[in-house]
């Protein structure tokens, strides 16, 4: 099978799989307990800490474990603003783990505004600018979406929250090791990771918060993480999910352009083969290894299943969407009609993808729209 969907998961590496088996062989134990098998596992916990803080340039301090991205999201949000009231900005083409915290947000009083973006799905700092009130505590901001690539530009709405005194939140899930994240230069006060993203292991994330902003539990009384996540901590996903970050990160810069070149090849083969298609979101501005792709005519869901019988994944947007929807939310907010919004697939490449997958991939995508179209 060729393995074009790496948005929605990744194989674990193998550097990140031995530091699972050895850490869960050999740091087994409770970093909370008081013992010397409990501080051994602790120390590992700390080691890991540190490692995910220097792939975003910042201080461990800041740094809290949690069970994955959606986990991520949810805890770092609801932990900011918990105990106040107001005003947060969001956008309309968030990840469904922002978007459904904010609805619950917006059941228990909050004011949420849900900004539009542009056709290439940028939000664009005079929208955030306009919809600032004298009320709002926090504005969330995806960096890289997860349906079209599009990345925003963090910094400088950043820097504009920043001189405004209000909390920046960002999911940094999709661009985690993709592009460089500095957490000074960005401008945020908080950020989301995944490890599953990265060649790690699933059910782990990680929360960056700065030490300078103040925030409440969700679930009172917690022990764990500083108070940040109840349950107690997987020690050895963490020590892979550190391991894995480090990795990616050291060759993010020379994989990337890999990737970009991989996907130009893609782009150009398609348009060699007679295939109409579009490219969805920024034409620029995006992650190198994604394409979200219209091919006209033919349902995406369509596309996805017969590419999977020629043993080619793909998929048709986020894996956490809504059962049952065919058409791209993300799209539809881009100002696509329904039918247009039906017909997107997203391919996404990682270390494992070749030249002779894309060659194969592109044929491939020739052939359905021979055989489907008239």
């Amino acid at each position: 099978m060729i393995y074009l969907d790496y948005c929605a998961t990744t194989p674990m590496s193998d550097s990140a799989l031995e530091v699972f088996i050895k850490a869960s062989k050999e740091f087994y134990g409770n970093p909370s307990s008081l013992h010397d098998v409990g501080t051994k596992a602790k120390s590992l916990l700390e080691q890991s800490r540190k490692a995910i803080a220097s792939c975003v340039n910042t201080e461990a301090k800041g740094i809290y474990f949690t069970g994955g991205g959606s986990d991520s999201n949810n805890l770092a949000i609801k932990s900011l603003v918990k105990g106040k009231k107001g005003h947060i900005i969001t956008t309309s083409i968030e990840h469904f783990s922002v978007l459904n915290t904010f609805t619950q947000l917006e059941e228990e009083g909050f004011e949420i505004t849900f900004l539009d973006v542009d056709k290439y799905g940028v939000v664009s700092l005079d929208t955030v600018k306009q919809a600032i009130k004298d009320n709002t505590v926090l504005v969330s901001i995806c960096y890289a979406n997860s349906d079209i690539g599009t990345i925003q530009n963090i910094s400088q709405i950043g820097a504009f929250l920043k001189d405004e005194n209000i909390l920046f939140h960002s999911d940094c899930v999709q661009a985690f090791g993709k592009i460089p994240i500095d957490i000074t230069s960005l401008n945020v006060d908080s950020i989301s990771l995944s490890s599953h993203k990265i060649y790690g292991p699933k059910g782990v994330g990680a929360v960056y918060i700065s030490p300078k902003v103040s925030w409440k539990p969700v679930i009172p009384n917690t022990s764990h993480e500083s108070g940040f996540r109840a349950g107690t901590v997987n020690v050895p996903a963490i020590a892979s999910f550190a391991q894995a970050a480090i990795e990616i990160c050291e060759n993010m810069e020379v994989e990337q352009l890999r990737l970009k070149q991989l996907s130009q090849q893609l782009l150009s083969l398609l348009s060699n083969n007679c295939v109409t298609h579009s490219l969805i979101g920024h034409p620029d501005e995006r992650l190198s290894h994604h394409l979200s792709l219209r091919v006209h005519g033919i349902e995406g869901q369509y596309t996805m299943l017969e590419l999977n019988r020629k043993n080619i994944a793909v998929s048709t947007g986020t894996a956490c969407k809504v059962e049952g929807q065919n058409a791209s939310k993300t799209m539809l907010q881009l100002g696509y009609k329904k039918d247009a919004s039906r017909e997107l697939i997203r391919i996404s490449m990682g270390k494992h993808t070749t030249e002779a997958h894309i060659i194969e991939t592109a044929n491939a995508i020739k052939d359905i729209v021979e055989t489907t179209l008239p």
